[in-house]
């Protein structure tokens, strides 16, 4: 190793994530993606914290699992402090059960990536916002603590929240989206399209909307109609004989997405995604993606906005002109490139080397 190579890495940033590591979907599988990337700029450790969100078995999501393993970052259990240059600490909705952390934080600056909504459509608060932000507040000492939004809509909702709590000035918030990493393999939209629609989620009502627009997306006429992440639809005999109703692991994302064509994905109303992973994974494999503004928003024209009314009108088009299917493709897939890892690397790099004296 040369004399600079030394320096540079005996100077290079401490990182430490704080995570709970038992969150199945979205928030395990956005660490899983940015680790690799936060490796390249500093030594990076994982805390695993042991919250009453998920009790005592200290298992681990295997998708974050394996990139641990194959990065080799340490992975340390409900540790008594945590000392490093940055902490990144990822969806505090986990302390939501408890009333302290039980860890003390030292850091130069704290950065809080907010996956959860913190309000609701309508106001509510999505959880216990306060009694989460609390217990990391009073647990960590640092120059700056800095709330990361990681999408317009959570953004908005982090704001609106701020602005009626007193909390508001223990905490910054950051100018830019700390963005899921969507980067994967992007397969190519189907020669003719069909009326083959879909959805999937992981299970629970407030993933679904009301049934009337669940019939008005997914209708008879529709040749194929399948709904993976289904379970609470089963368990409650929400039947139809034209819908191809899938619990959640029973197929592969992969098989899903071979039998549509067309991915129509509304909520209920009294719940809005902060990111939308299966948006991304719907857009990378050539699917035309329908949706509600808000969670639009955060694909830009890549999503066809719209209202459970308008579905059927849009996709008899989109058959109706294969060109007009291929050019909405194209462009959502062009869209998926400001999610990528050299885009993450370059927001990260920003971040760590801004006011800090770390990074040169």
């Amino acid at each position: 190793m040369s004399g600079m190579s030394a320096f540079r890495r005996s100077n290079s940033p401490k990182i430490a994530y704080v995570i709970e590591p038992r969150f199945s979907g979205g928030t395990s599988a956005a660490v899983a993606a940015e680790l690799p990337v936060a490796a390249e700029f500093g030594q990076v450790v994982v805390h695993a914290i042991t919250s009453r969100t998920f009790g005592e078995n200290q298992h681990v999501s295997p998708v974050l699992r394996k990139v641990l393993d194959d990065l080799q970052i340490p992975l340390v259990w409900d540790a008594p402090f945590i000392s490093a240059d940055f902490v990144f600490l990822h969806n505090p909705s986990f302390l939501k059960f408890q009333d302290t952390l039980g860890t003390k934080i030292i850091a130069r600056y704290l950065f809080v990536i907010t996956h959860e909504n913190f309000l609701r459509p309508g106001g509510e608060e999505g959880f216990d916002v306060s009694t989460c932000l609390s217990q990391i507040e009073v647990s960590t000492i640092s120059l700056r603590k800095t709330l990361a939004p990681i999408s317009p809509y959570n953004r908005k909702a982090v704001v609106n929240w701020l602005t009626t709590s007193r909390m508001a000035r223990y905490w910054d918030v950051l100018d830019c989206d700390w963005f899921n990493i969507c980067q994967t393999d992007l397969s190519t939209p189907c020669e003719t399209p069909q009326d083959r629609r879909g959805r999937h989620s992981r299970p629970g009502f407030e993933k679904f909307p009301a049934i009337a627009d669940l019939d008005a997306c997914f209708p008879k006429h529709s040749q194929c109609n399948v709904i993976l992440g289904a379970d609470a639809l089963l368990e409650a005999r929400v039947l139809r004989a034209h819908w191809n109703l899938l619990p959640f692991d029973a197929i592969s994302v992969e098989e899903f997405f071979g039998m549509i064509d067309f991915f129509v994905y509304f909520t209920a109303p009294t719940w809005q995604e902060s990111f939308g992973r299966v948006v991304a994974e719907a857009l990378a494999a050539g699917k035309v993606v329908l949706a509600n503004p808000d969670t639009g928003a955060t694909f830009g024209d890549a999503v066809l906005t719209c209202r459970p009314a308008d579905v059927d009108a849009i996709i008899s088009d989109l058959i109706d002109h294969p060109h007009r299917y291929h050019e909405q493709v194209s462009r959502a897939q062009s869209a998926l490139d400001r999610f990528s890892a050299g885009n993450f690397r370059a927001m990260l790099s920003s971040i760590l080397s801004a006011d800090s004296g770390v990074l040169t």
